[in-house]
């Protein structure tokens, strides 16, 4: 996800209609609702968007919408006005008392989506906090935010919080959304897209969402994010130069193989001997701005994904046998 946010948490100018919101949603059976797949206390969610539409929380495959979407028509009405192409979507659920731990999101699929929160059902007691930012999402509301910063969620109040979450690597008219909301000092007041009134061309789901081999100019891209984070340290520059051949070598296997699985030796021989190398330049102890370890985002971010094989895992263990 490359949107460089100006703050941590970001309302953007639309709403939408808090009825009938809440009526699509209690209008799910109690079925619909399944335990948080890192088993938070209190944490709860609706598959909204799964690959194709199966009861699973995985993150990659070609998505599609659930029955339970399929049954929110308002719901599908706001995804389209938005413009966005989906990727695994639910309504989440925070019991009261209940609260999502601080974390950061690093991993492949949150680094390159962005998620998007609307309040359905909340009280004054429910807390969103981003970066040391701490704000009340009112029902209606449009959120983004910078998952890449330590956040966390409580709910203090004493009724059940529900927001519709979304994930998208983006669009068009969302990116025209985020940019007026963090224009200058005065945003433009959120316009309510009422029932009705919304888009009504099919939603677009996504059908690629992890490489089969990491092209080298996408892990180029990672590994500039992570350089242009990194706090300053003696042994930056050796591994950041380490990490420029691996792409330079990289790219030299993409461009003789592509993604042909008759490479994956290749590949592997270079996963292998890079992480080998960077732990002998000792940049282990290099941090992120966002106080993650940069090999820690380093192996989430490409070297867990920059394969997706059957050999993938045990290119995995080699890897981190050499480390």
């Amino acid at each position: 996800m490359t949107i460089k946010f100006e703050q941590p948490l970001v309302r953007l100018p639309i709403r939408f209609d808090t009825e009938a919101l809440e009526a699509e949603v209690k209008a799910l059976p109690t079925a619909a609702w399944v335990p948080h797949p890192n088993k938070f206390p209190g944490n709860d969610a609706v598959r909204l968007i799964t690959p194709d539409g199966e009861p699973t929380d995985v993150l990659q495959g070609s998505m599609a919408p659930t029955e339970y979407l399929q049954a929110c028509p308002y719901i599908m009405e706001i995804m389209g006005e938005l413009g966005g192409v989906w990727g695994r979507s639910r309504l989440m659920g925070l019991a009261a008392g209940s609260e999502v731990p601080p974390h950061i999101d690093s991993h492949y699929y949150w680094r390159t989506h962005l998620r998007i929160h609307i309040p359905v059902i909340t009280n004054p007691g429910v807390e969103f906090t981003c970066g040391g930012e701490t704000v009340n999402m009112a029902a209606g509301e449009c959120w983004v935010f910078d998952s890449f910063r330590r956040h966390e969620v409580h709910n203090r109040g004493t009724e059940h919080r529900v927001h519709l979450v979304l994930d998208t690597v983006g669009g068009g008219r969302l990116w025209d959304l985020i940019e007026a909301a963090q224009g200058g000092a005065s945003p433009p007041e959120p316009r309510l897209l009422s029932p009705g009134q919304g888009r009504t061309e099919p939603l677009l789901f996504e059908k690629i969402n992890s490489p089969t081999v990491m092209s080298p100019w996408e892990v180029r891209c990672h590994v500039a994010l992570l350089a242009d984070m990194a706090v300053p340290d003696p042994v930056l520059a050796p591994v950041i130069r380490r990490l420029d051949r691996f792409i330079y070598e990289w790219g030299a296997v993409w461009a003789a193989y592509g993604p042909d699985p008759a490479a994956i030796p290749n590949y592997q021989r270079l996963l292998v001997e890079t992480a080998r190398d960077l732990n002998a330049l000792g940049g282990a102890r290099l941090m992120l701005t966002n106080e993650l370890r940069l090999f820690h985002v380093l192996e989430r971010l490409v070297f867990e994904v920059a394969i997706s094989a059957p050999e993938a895992q045990t290119i995995t263990a080699r890897r981190r046998a050499a480390s």
